[in-house]
């Protein structure tokens, strides 16, 4: 089986050529934001309280903006995950009578409530209604969101980059840069929110730097670099971002308190560290697609594709293989390795879900971590990876295992 892993690694020089060329870039990017924001010791400090001129809090923010080219972004330790963080973003701007219109199809899967949900406070409970546009063929129906962009008053578009657990490519930047210039051009003042989780750092740009107004995402996942130990981020207009700011704290606090008591170090650290921590994870999702198509399975993206993200998807059209290779994931982890994952009803899903995610941080899939719905066609989807080497070990054990 390492015979077959070194052959793989052959086949993958180009796209792994690529990449490297993607993380240089992206490095020398977040590097001279922290030289040019002089981040200091004096940033890592915690604070206490209301947070009152918290300068930690402060400068991250103020670097996620330098990064994604924006005017300004909320960057916290308070916002618990990726789902929080979007739905931050769309109570704090969606008001009743508006609509929002999905043009990536169906949300992830724990998004429905938040739009659908009856009585628990969602956009349904609001009066904000809700559209969505299928993304079918892995390529936006542009007629149909031209068509109902003419015919409907939109105050928000939303685009998801990731696959979820749909069998689908995920969208990439210049894909958004497309349709975001379709949007424009019909409903200039239509808000235009992309939710960036898996995707930051695995292009030279983002979606803000093609007109997107809005980008949010989680510090589990790349721009924590396997060293943020919780919170979220969104950045993009300063107006926008300051009426979602006071949904996280109150309309008239906004950005001007919360506190955290643990150093920011973590935080500073993970960010400078993502871009290569990225890197790792990409070449891994293309050393897995290419791989486990010669063993022939079905991938994506598949094994020619550069990867627009760090999962890499794999069909398995059998239940027992989905679940022996979840279960040899963890058995290669570095925390709870013994563990043994069950599929099991997890909040805020439709069908029962396996994960494996031996990880310092829960629930961090920067980290090696692999996840599946318990559902035909029995699709696998192994994520992150703070150490190429890691992956390539997990790779091996999987094939064993199957």
């Amino acid at each position: 089986m390492n015979e077959l892993i070194k052959i793989a690694e052959k086949e993958c020089i180009d796209i792994f050529e690529k990449i490297d060329e993607i993380a240089l870039y992206n490095q020398q990017k977040v590097l001279n934001a922290f030289i040019n924001r002089r981040i200091s010791p004096r940033h890592f400090q915690p604070s206490y309280g209301y947070g009152y001129d918290d300068i930690g809090r402060e400068a991250l923010s103020a670097l996620f903006a330098d990064i994604f080219h924006t005017e300004d972004a909320l960057v916290s330790p308070l916002i618990a995950n990726g789902t929080h963080t979007i739905n931050l973003a769309l109570l704090g701007l969606l008001r009743p009578n508006d609509t929002l219109l999905s043009v990536s199809g169906k949300p992830y899967d724990t998004l429905e409530e938040i739009i659908n949900g009856e009585g628990i406070g969602s956009l349904k409970d609001f009066g904000i209604k809700y559209r969505q546009i299928e993304y079918i063929d892995n390529t936006f129906d542009k007629c149909k969101i031209i068509d109902f962009l003419c015919e409907n008053s939109v105050k928000m578009v939303f685009i998801q980059r990731s696959k979820g657990y749909l069998w689908q490519n995920t969208i990439t930047v210049k894909e958004i840069q497309e349709i975001v210039k379709e949007i424009k051009d019909i409903s200039k003042d239509t808000i235009i929110l992309i939710d960036n989780c898996y995707g930051e750092f695995t292009d030279i740009y983002e979606p803000t730097d093609f007109g997107a107004d809005l980008v949010a995402g989680s510090l589990i996942k790349n721009p924590g670099g396997g060293f943020a130990p919780t919170g979220g981020y969104i950045a993009g207009k300063a107006d926008l971002i300051d009426l979602i700011a006071k949904r996280l704290t109150a309309p008239s606090l906004g950005k001007e308190v919360g506190s955290y008591a643990a150093s920011y170090l973590p935080y500073f650290q993970g960010l400078f560290m993502a871009p290569s921590i990225v890197k790792n994870a990409m070449k891994g999702c293309a050393l897995a697609s290419k791989v486990f198509s010669m063993l022939g399975y079905q991938t994506l993206p598949a094994s020619s594709e550069m990867p627009g993200d760090i999962i890499c998807a794999i069909k398995f059209n059998d239940k027992e293989k989905l679940i022996k290779f979840c279960q040899s994931v963890q058995r290669i982890s570095p925390i709870d390795s013994n563990a043994t994952p069950m599929p099991w009803d997890m909040p805020g899903y439709n069908h029962q879900v396996i994960m494996a995610a031996g990880t310092f941080i829960q629930g961090a899939s920067i980290e090696l971590t692999a996840d599946a719905p318990i559902k035909e066609p029995y699709v696998g989807y192994l994520q992150g990876g703070l150490t190429y080497e890691h992956i390539k070990l997990a790779i091996a054990e999987i094939i064993k295992n199957l």
